[in-house]
């Protein structure tokens, strides 16, 4: 097995498992909307559930047909995820690591929709009033994996790395 693939699979598998450990803990020690006070005025551990996607967006109780589709689009999304990462060439470590980060975040959150058809929300930053959505490690993963994976293709990766890879892309859809 390729050293890539090995530090794939173990950083994603890390994602989840931290990701569902920590809402393992959450649940079974903060109730429903209680809100415990880390850092005062900044950090709240609180717990919530979103039936939703990120930011609360699309969050219905009678969500069913929302269940369905952010299962539909996550599952997607991880096997487009895992083609990109299979046509990298060796030595794309810093890719790999931004893919592995948002497909654990993923399996992470796929997890939770599957098991309590919501997601376990429960880092809540905020300033005076004004509160970030609260979130939870595979939120974390993905955005970190996301922002990894725009500054590395921005300032790593060379034009014509890019259009050689495109025109590989296109060579292998066209056989």
């Amino acid at each position: 097995m390729r050293r890539d693939r090995i530090f794939f699979i173990i950083t994603a598998l890390a994602v989840v498992i931290i990701d569902q450990l920590s809402k393992i803990a959450i649940a079974g020690s903060i109730r429903y909307y209680e809100s415990v006070p880390i850092i005062d005025g900044f950090l709240n551990l609180v717990h919530i559930r979103n039936r939703g996607m990120a930011f609360g967006l699309m969050n219905r109780p009678d969500g069913q047909l929302s269940l369905y589709f952010f299962v539909a689009v996550t599952l997607v999304v991880i096997i487009l995820l895992i083609l990109w990462f299979n046509s990298l060439k060796g030595g794309s470590r810093r890719l790999t690591f931004g893919l592995s980060l948002i497909i654990g975040g993923a399996i992470g959150n796929l997890i939770d929709r599957l098991r309590f058809k919501e997601v376990v929300d429960f880092i809540d930053f905020f300033i005076g009033k004004y509160h970030w959505p609260a979130f939870n490690i595979a939120d974390s993963a993905i955005s970190v994996g996301v922002f990894w994976i725009v500054i590395n293709v921005i300032f790593f990766t060379s034009s014509d790395d890019m259009i050689k890879g495109y025109e590989k892309r296109i060579k292998d859809f066209e056989e």
